[in-house]
């Protein structure tokens, strides 16, 4: 986040902006790190490289985030559901002869596929399938894992996080900016 946009924010002059990126993996949302303020940062220090970024100046703000009624697919049940999300909107598509979206990299070095246009469409059709039913989810929450390996023949990942979407803006109990932390560990 830009350090300009962070202040209109914590100063009530502005709200958070809800992306809507065809490739946003969690789907549409207002997008947080849960309790990671470094890779935050690291993050906001990245896009700022980046040909078309609105970064001039990095910057983290914090926020007191309720879930709600959240599709966390950290529990076995949600996780069910987005399963069967993506075998209904493949039958969908396949009936009306679409083509299925798929996941890729924004170029040759970005070997996380953060072009996630499968993951964002699948996520989009599980929020329809819940209207359908009545049910409406405030909140996405999900493992990312990132990066490079830690160790040789790791499964743990340098930029690995948990990132949250949100949808519904009256979970944003609060924002803050973050202490500066004191010890690394």
């Amino acid at each position: 986040m830009d350090k300009a946009a962070a202040m209109s924010i914590l100063n009530y002059q502005d709200n958070f902006r809800h992306s809507n990126n065809i490739y946003d993996w969690l789907g549409d949302g207002v997008y947080f790190w849960e309790n990671n303020h470094e890779r935050a940062k690291q993050y906001a220090l990245e896009d700022m490289k980046r040909p078309k970024t609105k970064i001039k100046e990095p910057f983290v703000l914090g926020a007191v985030i309720e879930l709600g009624n959240c599709l966390d697919l950290l529990d076995q049940k949600h996780i069910d559901f987005v399963k069967f999300a993506h075998s209904e909107m493949v039958k969908s598509l396949d009936t009306n002869s679409k083509p299925i979206p798929i996941n890729s990299g924004f170029g040759t070095v970005d070997f996380d596929f953060k072009r996630r246009e499968l993951d964002c469409a699948v996520i989009r059709h599980a929020h329809a399938i819940a209207l359908k039913e009545g049910l409406k989810f405030d909140s996405v929450r999900a493992a990312f894992m990132e990066g490079n390996a830690i160790y040789s023949g790791a499964k743990f990942f340098d930029k690995n996080h948990i990132q949250l979407s949100i949808l519904n803006p009256d979970c944003i109990k609060g924002i803050f900016l973050p202490r500066q932390p004191t010890c690394l560990l």
